[in-house]
């Protein structure tokens, strides 16, 4: 591997309303993702920076924290600047939210995290709880003398015309009380 290079060139304090969306930002928020987010502010508060940088006008472009910026853009956020190109903050679009969620979820830590963490906002303590019925439980690939056997599954896919869809049957499918979790291809 090649000497990984820190693009990463200053924190900056500004207005959240002063910073330019990335016109190619894909990833959309829903209202529950936003909420959850509120009761975040409200529970902790501002602790996680935005990521920019800096076009050749001077303003700051966004490649990741488009839903902080547009929750109150009169609050002044903490920006992390990079110096890269056009070319690879599109990069950077692609690949920070896409591979996060390549992150395996352990189920059992992820309990007892949840079992000793309690908010005061009953829309956190919803979405923690929503987190550990969705997430699937990761563990170490068995040799096949210990493989167990399958059970029986019977499964659905379920095609939607965007995230935001997506976002929104889950949900309805959750207060149903049906087992579901997210793909993306």
């Amino acid at each position: 591997m090649k000497p990984i290079r820190n693009r990463i060139v200053e924190h900056v304090r500004v207005r959240a309303g002063d910073l330019q969306p990335h016109p190619l930002n894909f990833r959309r928020h829903p209202a529950g993702q936003r909420n959850a987010l509120i009761a975040s502010y409200e529970e902790v508060g501002f602790a996680r920076s935005l990521l920019g940088y800096r076009r050749a006008d001077g303003q700051i472009q966004l490649i990741d924290g488009h839903l902080r910026r547009d929750l109150d853009p009169d609050m002044q956020v903490t920006v992390e600047l990079l110096d890269v190109t056009d070319e690879e903050a599109r990069k950077l679009l692609l690949t920070i939210d896409p591979l996060a969620q390549l992150a395996e979820t352990d189920a059992q830590v992820l309990a007892q995290l949840a079992e000793v963490t309690k908010a005061d906002s009953q829309v956190l303590n919803d979405f923690w709880q929503a987190l550990q019925a969705r997430e699937p439980a990761a563990s170490a690939t068995p040799t096949a003398a210990e493989e167990p056997a399958l059970p029986q599954q019977f499964l659905i896919l379920v095609e939607c015309r965007d995230e935001e869809h997506q976002v929104e049957l889950l949900e309805r499918f959750e207060a149903e009380g049906i087992r579901c979790r997210p793909l993306i291809s």
